[in-house]
């Protein structure tokens, strides 16, 4: 029987993955859709970490450009990760998993401060680390987050789940002639300026080698076909 390439992931999903086709919030069918193929991954027995954005309720950059002072607006979209990863923490326990909340920002009401030997124990441990709040710090992503805890936790890939089916030359909704990538270096992400991560997450993974697997989440079963090695999406490494 096949087994995982890959022993730990970390998985970054957007906000916006959580709320399917409704305009703001959680939907619970595309939520409950997503904890499966993770929960079924981990099961496999890899160890999952998962940072997870609030584009679904707030940007920070978003927020700014109305007139948010900025730093205030980061703080914002901190907080709307934590009510994502708290709704991701109830779908997944209520379907048999076993998970912690770890939080950059002080929540300890409902979740854990992140700590990167505590987290690494829990996903030792079989739990699914669920890492809220992005770095604590305004002015930085959750893609750099994804980036940062990828490193701290030694994972071996960074998953990053988008609306398409990996990198392309240009906008594939917009351009019918757009060539998708099977596998690019770092350097020509940031070269072509492809919106792939921001360019700090790729500086990140290209500094320690961190590769980045982008891949379809709308599609199901994509996330266990990545971590059997399968060829899906577009893997960005040196």
């Amino acid at each position: 029987m096949a087994k995982p390439v890959y022993k730990r992931i970390l998985l970054k999903l957007s906000g916006d993955a959580l709320k399917g086709r409704q305009e703001l919030g959680i939907d619970p069918n595309e939520t409950g859709r997503i904890c499966k193929e993770v929960m079924e991954v981990q099961g496999m027995g890899v160890q999952v970490a998962v940072v997870i954005g609030g584009g679904n309720y707030i940007r920070g950059y978003e927020a700014a450009e109305q007139g948010i002072e900025r730093s205030t607006a980061d703080y914002m979209g901190m907080l709307a990760t934590m009510i994502n990863a708290l709704a991701l923490q109830d779908v997944m326990e209520r379907m048999g998993a076993q998970t912690r909340v770890c939080s950059s920002l002080s929540t300890r009401e409902v979740a854990e401060p992140y700590i990167r030997r505590r987290a690494l124990r829990h996903m030792e441990k079989g739990r699914i680390v669920i890492l809220a709040g992005g770095t604590g710090n305004p002015y930085f992503t959750t893609d750099t987050t994804a980036a940062l805890r990828a490193m701290e936790l030694g994972c071996e890939v960074l998953l990053k789940a988008t609306k398409v089916d990996g990198v392309y030359s240009k906008d594939p909704v917009k351009n019918k002639d757009a060539q998708r990538f099977s596998k690019i270096s770092y350097m020509e992400v940031l070269d072509k300026g492809l919106k792939v991560m921001d360019s700090a997450a790729i500086a990140l993974c290209s500094d320690n080698k961190m590769p980045i697997v982008v891949f379809n989440l709308l599609k199901a079963g994509e996330i266990k076909r990545v971590v059997m090695g399968e060829n899906v999406g577009t893997k960005v490494m040196e």
